[in-house]
Order: C-alpha cells, then structure tokens, then sequence
C-alpha cells in the first residue's frame, strides 16, 4: 500500500495523469455543457447552470413539434444524401483504386499525383463555378440542378476522390496477386477476381472509406447552405442553424437537442464498423 501511494505521489507519475485528465475535461466539457442546455427548459444559454434547476424535456419535444423546423426531415435528408454519397463513392473509388494497383498503363503514376493535387485545392475555391454549373444543368436535368439532392450528391463525389484513392491503393498493394492468378486459373474473369476475392478481403478499408466520408458528408454545412434553398429540403447542419441565427440566447436549449440527437447516427455507425476501422486502418500502413 506505502508503495503503491509512495509511486502514486511521484512527480513524474502526477504530471501524467493530470495532463491525461485536463485533456479529458477539455474533451468533455463543451459536450456535459450541450448535454445540460438541452434539458434547460429556459431555452436560454444566459444563466445556463451545469446541472439544471428544473430539467425537462421540452426542447426534444420542440424539435417534433414544431413545422417551421421539422428537425426529423432534415435528418433523413441527411442521413440519405450521407447513405447515398458514401455508397457512390466506395464503390467508384474500389474501381479507380484496382485499377492504379494492379494494372500497368501509360499515365499512371501522373494520374495518381494529378489527383493528389488537385485534392489539396478545397472545394470551396470553385464555389461559384460549381453553382453556376449546377444552374446551367438544371435547365437541361432538372433533378441534377440546384435546390435538389441529387444535385448536392453529384457535387460531393467530385471532392471525395483523391484521398480515398490513395488510402484504398495502399491496401490493395497489400493483397498478394498470387490470389488473382491462382483464381484467373481456375477460370474466373479479371472482374469476377475482384469482386470475389479482392473486395472481400478488403472489407475493412471499405469500411474506414465508407465511414470518413459518412461523416464528413454528414456534417456539412457550406455546400448544402448554398446550393439548397427550400425548407424541407435542408440537411441538419443547414437547419439547426436557422435555430440560432437570429436568436441565439432564446433557442439555445433546441439547440443542444438537435446537436445530440444528430450525433446518434454517427455512434450507431461507429459501433457497427469499430473492428473494420480499427483494422483498416493499420493493415494498410504495413506491407505483408
């Protein structure tokens, strides 16, 4: 016991734990503080305490109950437009990815650096161009044009390539192609190859592609804020703006209900995929 508090009260084993636990307050705080707004039923964030004098319910009830925000829409336009994106780009990435790995063509290693470089240019800087692009396609499609999903889809397959082409190419390169050959042996076509054996094999980085743009197309904002206009089809990080964009302090406890209820989807969806992300994550970084 004396030896135990004796190495507890070291200098060295202190600074440790109080740089771990400020490091967690830190973490922690601004969420206990949303967490407690959201059963103020003041609604207000003047004179917010940590935990509240009155707790209520109030403000998860606003959120359903109110049509001038319906709070529930935006959230499945979010998690479609989320759902959807992600899907796409798994799967073209897959494609574009297999291809750099395992095929041998004149311009590939130009074309692997031209996509990392356009990557380092943000989206943002061809906002314009890309409003006006979509205003001019929907003449012609409406349905890809602007103030639709799909539209706003189109927009993010188009930012969510380089990166991801990159990471799945590196765990590709991971795969022996012996497997290939061995199955292009036994009479399986070059596609049958990757999708029976390769992609199978590859699940976990699917899985960490599928989850980084889940959640990066999820919350948002700029894009969806530009491009979108009309009410019932603004995504939840648009909409939980319009609580606080002209009265801060009186729907500050709405607010926080909405933050909250908007991050189930993403701890639903990290404890489904934890295991392939851990996995994909650092299966790629070694060769073998």
């Amino acid at each position: 016991m004396r030896r135990a508090l004796k190495g507890f009260l070291e200098p060295s084993y202190l600074w440790r734990h109080l740089v771990i636990w400020a490091c967690m307050a830190f973490a922690l705080g601004p969420i206990i503080w949303v967490i407690s707004g959201s059963f103020n039923p003041t609604n207000t964030i003047i004179g917010q305490r940590l935990i509240p004098r009155e707790p209520s319910l109030v403000n998860y009830r606003e959120l359903f109950t109110n049509p001038q925000h319906p709070f529930a829409l935006w959230m499945w336009n979010t998690v479609k437009i989320s759902l959807i994106t992600s899907s796409l780009v798994v799967t073209v990435t897959s494609f574009a990815a297999y291809a750099f790995s395992r095929f041998r063509f004149y311009g590939r290693r130009t074309g692997l650096f031209a996509i990392l470089l356009i990557q380092m240019f943000p989206q943002m800087l061809a906002m314009v161009a890309i409003y006006l692009l979509l205003f001019w396609l929907g003449q012609y499609v409406p349905a890809l044009g602007l103030n639709t999903h799909a539209g706003l889809i189109f927009v993010y397959l188009g930012g969510a390539m380089g990166v991801n082409v990159w990471l799945m190419k590196g765990y590709f390169d991971t795969i022996p192609n012996s497997l290939e050959e061995a199955a292009t042996m036994d009479g399986a076509t070059p596609f049958q190859a990757f999708y029976k054996i390769i992609l199978p094999l590859s699940r976990p980085i699917l899985a960490v592609i599928f989850f980084l743009t889940f959640i990066g197309i999820y919350s948002e904002y700029l894009f969806a804020r530009v491009l979108l206009s009309s009410n019932e089809r603004l995504t939840m990080a648009v909409g939980l703006q319009t609580f606080i964009s002209d009265q801060y302090a009186k729907r500050w406890g709405v607010f926080s209900a909405g933050a909250l209820l908007g991050a189930v989807p993403i701890i639903v969806l990290f404890a489904f995929l934890q295991k392939q992300l851990v996995s994909g994550l650092t299966r790629g970084a070694v060769k073998g």
